[in-house]
């Protein structure tokens, strides 16, 4: 029994030192670290400030966005006043940086280069204006039929259905046309009254998803008001996957309008728009390439901007992408 009692004190020993470099280390460690945790918009913004695609699609956003708000940084040539005499059809000057010869002269003997410039400034204005009342729109009619459900849900979803079956592009030709003069407001309204069925859907599956958490459920419960439960608790939560659908449409929009400026059905002179120099363009294919080209370069290039922006904020955005 002695024996026993002994082998059990040194075993009991034995455990007790194996333990202790490791209560030492938990010693040592220390408690966590405390400090206000990271939230999804910063944890987005820290992958963003990571990501190639972000930096350069920012960098090249930003230049249009310059060269659109102060063209006369880049180049101070008319993009309207020709000269048929000595520009008719002039080739480009690729050695002059800058100047309005570089990217040659159209059949008007305008400066190709000054209207590249001066025409992001149509674009841009339609992309970003298009993207803000869409967004604005939808999400509103998404939000409201996504938290009251019932009635609501139901009428504003076929509303949303109806007018998701239009085609885009041919909706937006019928609307221009029945208009005397386009403008640049006229194409915004056009695209708008067409374009914001997507963020309505997404805002609705967003809102529905968020509806149902605890935190939301707990301010219902304490009697917050709907008005304050929406903007306070279901919108910002709601509010990233209505982001990563807009920014990426924005470069769709850009496009639509160098599309229907093409067809000759959107903006018209004299506003200077890079559609409208890719449909005048076109005819001088043959003889002229690069009235066609330059112009349509330049349509593609925003587009790819803001859609590798687009991809970019989704990738940050949603955890799945991580």
């Amino acid at each position: 029994m002695p024996e026993k009692i002994a082998e059990t004190a040194e075993t009991s020993e034995r455990l007790t030192t194996a333990a202790a470099p490791d209560t030492v280390l938990i010693a040592e460690a220390g408690p966590a670290p405390s400090g206000k945790p990271r939230s999804l918009w910063s944890d987005a913004w820290r992958d963003l400030r990571r990501s190639p695609l972000f930096i350069v699609s920012s960098v090249l956003i930003l230049v249009l966005v310059v060269m659109a708000a102060w063209p006369g940084l880049f180049t101070s040539a008319s993009p309207r006043d020709g000269d048929l005499v000595n520009h008719y059809l002039q080739k480009p000057q690729w050695g002059h940086f800058f100047s309005p010869d570089w990217f040659g002269y159209d059949i008007q003997g305008r400066s190709i280069y000054a209207r590249v410039i001066h025409g992001a400034r149509a674009s841009i204005t339609v992309g970003i204006s298009v993207t803000v009342i869409v967004t604005l729109l939808g999400g509103a009619l998404g939000m409201m039929a996504g938290y009251f459900g019932g009635w609501v849900d139901s009428l504003l979803s076929r509303l949303t259905d109806i007018f998701f079956g239009i085609p885009f592009l041919l909706g937006a030709m019928v609307v221009l046309t029945s208009f005397e003069r386009r403008a640049v407001w006229t194409v915004i309204l056009a695209l708008s009254f067409l374009g914001w069925t997507s963020i309505a859907r997404v805002a609705r599956g967003a809102v529905i998803t968020v509806k149902q958490a605890d935190y939301v459920v707990a301010a219902r419960a304490l009697g917050a008001s709907t008005s304050r439960i929406m903007i306070r608790h279901i919108m910002p939560n709601a509010l990233a996957p209505v982001i990563v659908v807009a920014t990426i449409a924005l470069g769709g929009y850009i496009g639509a309008e160098a599309t229907l400026s093409f067809l000759g059905i959107g903006l018209a002179e004299p506003t200077v728009s890079w559609g409208i120099d890719v449909s005048d363009g076109f005819a001088q294919i043959r003889n002229a390439p690069y009235v066609l080209i330059i112009p349509s370069v330049m349509v593609s290039i925003t587009v790819l901007a803001f859609l590798m922006f687009g991809d970019a904020v989704r990738n940050a955005l949603d955890p799945k992408m991580r």
